[in-house]
């Protein structure tokens, strides 16, 4: 299996590596959550079509303190 030309960007520039997880939860169909300097204790939730929101997550586990589920609250929208 080859490795796209993304991949061997990102990996020349290890910084970035934040943006793989962020490439494969957009594949699943999935929200990025990321947190970035200037949010505080919130995260950023971004959704595969761009869209932005800052976000209190709370991680729901199970009996094992396995994680399950990311529940998270909405703070304000940052970019439509």
């Amino acid at each position: 299996m080859e490795r796209s030309p993304i991949v061997d960007r990102l990996l020349t520039n290890i910084d970035n590596i934040h943006e793989l997880g962020r490439q494969r939860a957009f594949e699943l169909g999935n929200p990025f959550y990321a947190r970035y300097e200037g949010d505080g204790e919130f995260y950023r939730k971004e959704l595969p079509t761009g869209e932005q929101y800052l976000v209190s997550v709370t991680i729901i586990t199970d009996e094992n303190d396995l994680p399950v589920k990311v529940q998270d609250t909405i703070i304000k929208q940052l970019r439509p």
